[in-house]
């Protein structure tokens, strides 16, 4: 057991005097491309990584539940599951859990009161879905706790709406989807249609790292809305139910219907579906030229049609470029505006390729980057069982 899942377990000892009856984890996840596609029905490849959310839960005999966040100086929370469940008025993190049990009882599953303790090592506002991990971890700890009878995939979609509907932010299935269903060592091909979910190894020679700009990201909801906005538009001036129900040639023929902006947005889309497709083939071929350019023209596309990087990420992005080459691959990843970079490298570029950050980035940005190497991880579970699995694997 590691030290988050220690001090998780050891706060939910001291604060309700009793040992929980179970510890599940829900990985943060890295999406390696396919950005801004999931909420158009299209395709992404992310993986989740070793940095997660930790939930020790127990059953109460009343109805009330109670929640310490590690996180937060231990602040609690508590509320009654015979009362409607309302938003927390100055409480962000208690939403997200509140809204996970809300939606578990608007789809009629029947909860007990719990105990919980919750702490995470996801970092938070980077864009590496610490919310995700939240939700999807809350609703596994009640799923276990009450035998519910949710698939994974149930799982990912009551943490999304949870987040649509409660905390309200309109974001679409990948996140809850990697968290709960990620595999070790592989990334995952989901359609974000048919939440069809297809492994791919990442090549053997490759290492993930992840470098957060700590450029606050300004703007990302309205942002975000408005970009959502503009592909639904563009899909109902092309006449299709979404922007993945054309090719690019055929759009390149009608794009002149849209105006220039729409145009813009749409052809960052469906030209981004068609090179996540292109780098899922690539992963399998174990082609690293061409996961690089299709990683690089993944990030010019996000620059200049989407218009979703800012002046930080783009440095980053050509700092890592330069020593990296078609070694590997680099791109802003996550909604934008800030947040991180994801790049694919070999091992013996990791200290290169972090020096020149280290000694570049704060000239031309006046911040200092955070840098994670990661591993792609399994998806979200009780702590216990994964650690017997993994033992059985060895």
């Amino acid at each position: 057991m590691n030290a988050l899942s220690n001090d998780v377990k050891q706060v939910f000892e001291q604060h309700f005097g009793q040992a929980p009856k179970h510890l599940v984890q829900a990985p943060g996840r890295v999406n390696l491309i396919g950005e801004h596609t999931d909420y158009n029905d299209g395709f992404v490849l992310p993986c989740a990584i070793n940095y997660q959310t930790v939930v020790a839960i127990s059953p109460r005999e009343d109805s009330q539940v109670a929640v310490v966040a590690l996180d937060y100086q231990q602040q609690t929370d508590q509320f009654n599951l015979a009362q409607p469940i309302a938003s927390h008025p100055d409480k962000l993190w208690a939403n997200y859990i509140r809204g996970v049990i809300y939606v578990l009882q608007q789809k009629g599953h029947a909860l007990t009161g719990a105990n919980i303790a919750v702490s995470g090592n996801v970092p938070q506002g980077a864009g590496l879905s610490s919310s995700a991990a939240l939700e999807v971890a809350i609703a596994q700890g009640f799923t276990l706790m009450c035998s519910l009878p949710l698939t994974q995939t149930a799982i990912a979609q009551i943490g999304q709406q949870a987040e649509n509907d409660f905390v309200g932010c309109n974001c679409g299935i990948m996140d809850q989807l990697i968290s709960a269903q990620g595999q070790d060592q592989q990334a995952m091909l989901i359609d974000c249609r048919s939440l069809a979910l297809q492994p791919v190894s990442i090549p053997e020679s490759l290492q993930v790292m992840i470098i957060n700009s700590n450029k606050q990201r300004g703007l990302v909801e309205s942002e975000y809305n408005t970009r959502r906005q503009q592909c639904e538009e563009a899909a109902r001036a092309l006449g299709i139910p979404a922007l993945r129900d054309i090719s690019l040639s055929e759009f390149l023929q009608k794009k002149t219907a849209l105006e220039p902006v729409v145009a813009k947005r749409a052809h960052h889309v469906i030209s981004e579906n068609e090179r996540t497709l292109a780098a899922s083939q690539a992963f399998k071929d174990n082609d690293i030229a061409q996961i690089s350019a299709l990683m690089k023209a993944s990030h010019q596309s996000m620059r200049d049609d989407f218009e979703i990087t800012v002046a930080e990420i783009d440095a980053l992005v050509d700092i890592l470029d330069q020593v990296i080459g078609e070694r590997g691959g680099v791109r802003m990843t996550g909604g934008g505006f800030g947040g991180c970079v994801v790049a694919l490298l070999p091992a013996d570029l990791i200290e290169p390729a972090t020096v020149a950050v280290e000694q570049q980035y704060p000239t031309v940005s006046g911040l200092e980057a955070s840098i994670y190497v990661c591993q792609a991880s399994a998806g979200a579970g009780e702590i216990a069982a994964m650690e017997s699995a993994k033992k059985v694997k060895a």
